[in-house]
């Protein structure tokens, strides 16, 4: 199904990609309670401004099972083990933002109905149009994808307006601007101009999927002072691929 433009909610709803790496700051593993505490006060400032929000975290600070798989670990049983790892990642965030003052539900695709609700795309719209944030955990609920797909998947089915992607740069270079200076910043791409410059904007299945469903993504810095907020509301930051 094709979810185009005039089908999607009048609120401006957005979806933020994160890695789980992200939210062990400089420990690199585990979550950092500062980071923690950061990024849901600017979730929270975002929710203040009218602007619906969806948040994806991934789960590479707790467990990453490429080195396992290449000593010969099953794939589905590390994907899993990845999967409960972002609900992990979930149930802390939804735990700050509550601690903040914020309603925010934690819904997971990979059940585990103890600590999460089953995502329903449906449900999820009314919990966002109810004023809560929404943490979608568990992926897809199945092996052999990433959370980036499971991001843009989320944000097709909750008919979000753009999948904003959090990452350490401000935008999609030229190159690696921390290995190459003379690297130049995108302000814009085309779905077209990415594939053909083989820029890295998100792993080929996830922005394959962006692309048939016409999903604007835009990548940002999360550190950069002011860029969420500026994202989340439809100014110009970072690099906008659509």
């Amino acid at each position: 199904m094709n979810m185009s433009s005039e089908l999607k909610c009048k609120t401006r709803r957005i979806l933020l990609k994160i890695s789980g790496e992200a939210l062990s700051g400089d420990n690199g593993f585990g979550i950092d309670p500062s980071v923690l505490s950061n990024t849901a006060k600017a979730i929270r400032a975002v929710q203040n401004e009218g602007v619906q929000t969806v948040l994806v975290i991934g789960g590479g600070n707790i467990f990453r099972g490429a080195a396992l798989q290449k000593a010969g670990f099953d794939r589905v049983t590390g994907d899993q083990m990845g999967m409960l790892a972002t609900i992990m990642n979930g149930l802390a965030m939804r735990e700050e933002l509550k601690a903040q003052g914020g309603k925010c539900v934690l819904m997971s695709a990979y059940g585990v109905p103890s600590i999460s609700t089953q995502y329903s795309a449906t449900l999820g719209r009314e919990i966002l149009d109810s004023g809560s944030s929404l943490i979608v955990a568990g992926g897809t609920g199945n092996p052999f994808f990433t959370t980036d797909t499971a991001a843009v998947l989320r944000a097709v089915e909750l008919q979000c307006s753009e999948v904003l992607k959090a990452t350490k740069v401000d935008g999609v270079y030229t190159a690696d601007p921390f290995k190459d200076k003379s690297a130049q910043k995108y302000d814009t791409l085309s779905f077209d101009e990415v594939i053909e410059k083989q820029l890295e904007v998100m792993d080929l299945t996830a922005f394959a999927l962006a692309r048939d469903h016409h999903m604007p993504i835009r990548v940002f810095s999360m550190g950069k002072d002011g860029a969420f907020m500026r994202a989340a509301k439809g100014e110009s930051e970072g690099t906008l691929v659509s």
